[in-house]
């Protein structure tokens, strides 16, 4: 077979293309061929005459390659990274235009590149394919020889590839991958199938998109490079709302805390993400999610929820309200405050105690029991008893509660802390008389207008 000039018709030259962007486009087909004929891994190397070999065990480039064709087995195939003939043709021209020289071999041929006239048209000169008979004829797949291609441009083209960069991985779900962030460089990045396509200097993760859906696959322009966000948002939702991770659903949720303050990672501002990475969590372990609000209003049942090995999350008070109604993957209520208040008082028990058992200050303060239900007018006629307990069922608006009337058992129940000091006895002790007498519940009319009844009574009964 002579040799045979095949006009590469590049009629617009990526200018803006560097070495590693051509490198990256060989890559790409190596690796297609890879995953469609499932052979052995591609070898990228240097050889010992300093020139550079991207190697591939496929079937093999052949000429007809070389035109620009929507490649009907690419498209078909999910996991690919080119569809058309264009890449190879741009490299080939890019490497041309930076003066690096070309080999290509395969079973069924050898290539050069050479800029030849145009046809008849001996003015016009244009890159043309010299493609020769094969050099190897028994070789599986193609091998590229780059010669004069520096090796940083060889490094940047492999960190455009997901496979060749020390990434760590997280979780890999049906849409797509969840990647560790570039720390030392304060960067992430998307990938698609494996191929880097855009840079994000505020996401918590970098993503590789595995599912394409039309609106990314229109976005894959001829470059591949600077895919905009608005192509890949979707995807990336799909692929968070697709993850089980620990480790992914609590770096999202820790993250909320600051987004109140406009400082967290832009995951965070979708709403949909910010319900599912609470929702996994809720389902994975123990944790309770709290508002800022309340860790400082409720810091004993706080306490409480800490002591039991839960981690506190702090969400957004906006957020905490679109939560009330979710469930997590194990159709549990999401723990909130109320949640987690709610099952510790389904299982209170009081842990009563005898006056003998207080200390001489509280033993001398209880001591006047008698005197203050005198003072009030006597007991209700439905409490049976007034009884002391080192533990108090809690509520949302009154952390440390020192009193409550229990109608089930109709008795008073008095912690031993509101004997720290008469006053605060005293007027637990009415308070609760009036829940008795009246059975109406705080902050409601009926039962604010009973207590002012009763502290008119007692301001005339000091008065005269």
């Amino acid at each position: 077979m002579t040799e045979k000039k095949f006009d590469l018709n590049i009629e617009k030259i990526l200018e803006s293309w560097e070495p590693a962007h051509a490198v990256r486009e060989i890559i790409a087909n190596a690796l297609d061929e890879e995953l469609l004929t499932d052979t052995e891994e591609i070898k990228i190397f240097k050889r010992p005459d300093g020139a550079w070999c991207i190697r591939d065990f496929g079937r093999g480039l052949n000429y007809f390659h070389l035109t620009q064709n929507e490649n009907q087995e690419k498209q078909k195939h999910p996991k690919v990274i080119g569809n058309f003939g264009i890449g190879l043709k741009d490299a080939l021209a890019t490497l041309d235009r930076n003066s690096i020289d070309v080999e290509i071999n395969s079973s069924h041929q050898s290539f050069r590149t050479a800029r030849l006239a145009k046809g008849e048209f001996g003015d016009v000169t244009t890159l043309h394919a010299v493609i020769g008979p094969a050099k190897f004829p028994d070789m599986k797949g193609t091998e590229f020889i780059l010669k004069g291609l520096a090796d940083e441009d060889m490094e940047k083209a492999k960190q455009l590839f997901l496979r060749f960069t020390e990434s760590s991985l997280i979780e890999s779900t049906s849409k797509g991958d969840i990647i560790g962030r570039d720390t030392k460089n304060d960067a992430s990045y998307i990938y698609i199938n494996g191929v880097k396509v855009a840079e994000e200097a505020n996401f918590l993760f970098s993503y590789n998109i595995t599912y394409l859906d039309a609106k990314i696959r229109k976005s894959l322009n001829r470059e591949r490079t600077n895919v905009g966000r608005s192509a890949y948002t979707e995807a990336i939702k799909r692929i968070l709302k697709k993850s089980n991770s620990r480790i992914a659903a609590f770096l999202l949720a820790n993250d909320l805390k600051r987004l109140s303050e406009n400082e967290s990672f832009d995951e965070l501002s979708w709403v949909d993400v910010q319900i599912h990475a609470i929702s996994t969590l809720n389902a994975l372990g123990d944790y309770i999610f709290v508002t800022n609000e309340e860790v400082v209003n409720n810091t004993s049942i706080i306490d409480d929820a800490k002591n039991e090995g839960r981690s506190l999350i702090v969400i957004p008070k906006n957020l905490k309200a679109k939560i009330d109604n979710v469930k997590d993957a194990s159709g549990n209520a999401i723990t909130s405050l109320e949640n987690f208040l709610s099952a510790y008082n389904e299982s209170f028990s009081f842990e009563f105690c005898e006056a003998d058992e207080l200390s001489e200050r509280k033993k001398y303060i209880w001591s006047f029991l008698a005197e203050i239900v005198d003072l009030y007018g006597g007991l209700p006629e439905r409490v049976r008893e007034i009884k002391l307990s080192k533990t108090m069922r809690k509520t949302i608006s009154e952390d440390n509660t020192l009193g409550c009337w229990d109608p089930l058992e109709d008795n008073i129940v008095i912690s031993v802390k509101a004997l720290d000091s008469l006053e605060c006895f005293a007027g637990t002790l009415m308070h609760e008389l009036v829940h008795a007498k009246t059975n109406f519940h705080d902050v409601t009319r009926e039962f604010e207008n009973e207590l002012t009844e009763l502290i008119g009574k007692l301001a005339v009964k000091l008065l005269n």
